[in-house]
C-alpha cells in the first residue's frame, strides 16, 4: 500500500501528541529522581499544555508569515532535537525549560497539519479526513502514555524521549512530499468578536462546560500516576501506561457521534448523558484498586470523549457566522481548562489525599452539567 501525504500527516500528528503527553504517566519517576513534590513534577505536563490555550487565537498571525511546509518540517525537526536534549539533561529546571519551549512549538505543528488536511482534501472528503485527524490525536494520546510507561519500566525514562526524537526527525523528513503551495488562511479574531460571542448565552455556557470537562479530565490523568504509585501495579511503570488503554474509547465515541445524538434525541441530552457517565467513571476511581481503576478508565474516557466530541460539533452548528473564531475560542477554553486542571487540583491531592481530590472533581462535573442545562435552555430560546 502506498504511503500518501495525508497518512504522513496522521503519522506526524500521532508522534507530536505522543510528545505532548509522554511525561504524564512517569511524573512520579521524575519526582523520585529529582526529589520533587508532586506539584513540581506535574509542571512537566502543565508547561507543555499551556501554550495550546492561546494558540488558536494568536498563532494564526505567526503562521501566515511562513511557508506552511517549511514551518511544519522545521518545527518537527526542532521538537525532535529538543527531545534528544531532554533525554540527556540531568537538571530539573533545564528539563522544565525544554518542556516549555516544546509547548510553544507543538501548537504551530498541529495548526499547520490541520490546515493541510483541510486544504489538501477533496471537499467531500474533508469531514472524514478531520475525523481521522481526531482519531490520530486520540491514538497519539494513548500511545505516548503507554510506551512512555513501558519503556521506562524496561530501560529507564530517557529511552522513550530519545525514540520520540528519532520519530519526529523521521516525520520531518517524510513530510518533504507535501505540496509547496497550500493556501493558508487563518482567522484573525478581534477582542470585540470574542466578547460578542461570550455575550451570547449559548456560546458562553458551551465554553464554560468544555472548560470544566477538560479541567476534570486533565486533573485525573495528571494525578493518577501518583495515586497508582501508592496503590501499586503488577507491572510497575508499564502498568501505569497500560491503564490508559481506556483512552481508546475516544476513537469509538468520536466516530459514532451522529448515532449517539439520534439515540438521545438531541445534542444537549446526549452531552448531559456523557457528563453523567463521566461522573460515574470518576466515582469508581474512589475504589483504590488497580483492577477497578483499569475498568473505571473505560467508563471515565467514554463519558469524557462523548461530551467533548458532541460539544465540538455543536459549536459548529451554533456558529452560523465566524465559525473559525467560534472554534478558536472553544479550543482556547478547552486547553485553558486542561492547563489549570493539570496543576490546581494537585494541591487538593497533596494536601488532603485522593478521595478529597476526586470529590473536588465531582463538584466541577456537577457545575458542567448545570452549564449544559443552561445551554439547552438558551438553545430552546433561540429556536
Amino acid at each position: 500500500m502506498s504511503v500518501t501525504p495525508i497518512r504522513l500527516i496522521y503519522f506526524a500528528t500521532i508522534v507530536t501528541i505522543c510528545s505532548l503527553y509522554a511525561a504524564q504517566p512517569i511524573q512520579p519517576v521524575f519526582q523520585r529522581e529529582f526529589q520533587l513534590s508532586s506539584l513540581q513534577a506535574i509542571l512537566f505536563t502543565t508547561l507543555m499544555m499551556a501554550p495550546l490555550g492561546c494558540a488558536p487565537l494568536f498563532y494564526g498571525y505567526l503562521l501566515e508569515a511562513f511557508s506552511a511546509k517549511l514551518l511544519v518540517r522545521w518545527a518537527l525537526a526542532l521538537l525532535g532535537i529538543l527531545e534528544f536534549l531532554f533525554a540527556a539533561t540531568n537538571d530539573y529546571f533545564t528539563l522544565l525549560f525544554l518542556r516549555a519551549v516544546q509547548g510553544l512549538i507543538i501548537p504551530a505543528i498541529l495548526t499547520s497539519l490541520m490546515s493541510y488536511i483541510s486544504y489538501s482534501s477533496a471537499r467531500e472528503e474533508v469531514q472524514h479526513s478531520i475525523a481521522m485527524y481526531v482519531g490520530a490525536t486520540i491514538m497519539g494520546g494513548f500511545l505516548g502514555r503507554f510506551f512512555s510507561g513501558l519503556l521506562t519500566e524496561l530501560f529507564g525514562w530517557r529511552v522513550f524521549f530519545f525514540v520520540l526524537g528519532l520519530l519526529l526527525l523521521v516525520a520531518s523528513y517524510l513530510l518533504s512530499c507535501l505540496e509547496r503551495d497550500v493556501k493558508m488562511t487563518y482567522a484573525r479574531p478581534r477582542l470585540a468578536e470574542i466578547t460578542g460571542l461570550l455575550r451570547q448565552g449559548e456560546f458562553l455556557w458551551l465554553y464554560l462546560a468544555i472548560f470544566c470537562l477538560f479541567f476534570v479530565f486533565s486533573a485525573l490523568m495528571n494525578i493518577l500516576p501518583f495515586e497508582l504509585r501508592k496503590v501499586g501495579t503488577l507491572f510497575g511503570e508499564a502498568g501505569v501506561g497500560l491503564l490508559y488503554l481506556g483512552y481508546s474509547m475516544g476513537v469509538f465515541v468520536s466516530f459514532n457521534s451522529r448515532r449517539i445524538i439520534r439515540l438521545f434525541g438531541s445534542e444537549t441530552t446526549a452531552i448531559s448523558a456523557g457528563i453523567v457517565i463521566f461522573f460515574i467513571g470518576t466515582m469508581i476511581f474512589m475504589i483504590e484498586s488497580y483492577s477497578v481503576m483499569f475498568l473505571a478508565m473505560f467508563v471515565f474516557c467514554t463519558g469524557s470523549f462523548l461530551a467533548h466530541s458532541l460539544l465540538s460539533g455543536f459549536v459548529n452548528k451554533l456558529a452560523r457566522d465566524n465559525k473559525a473564531i467560534a472554534n478558536g475560542v472553544y479550543i482556547s477554553f478547552y486547553y485553558l481548562g486542561g492547563t489549570i486542571g493539570s496543576f490546581l487540583p494537585g494541591y487538593f491531592f497533596e494536601r488532603f489525599g485522593w478521595q478529597v481530590f476526586l470529590a473536588s472533581l465531582l463538584c466541577v462535573l456537577v457545575l458542567a452539567l448545570l452549564f449544559v442545562q443552561r445551554l439547552s435552555r438558551a438553545v430552546s430560546n433561540l429556536a
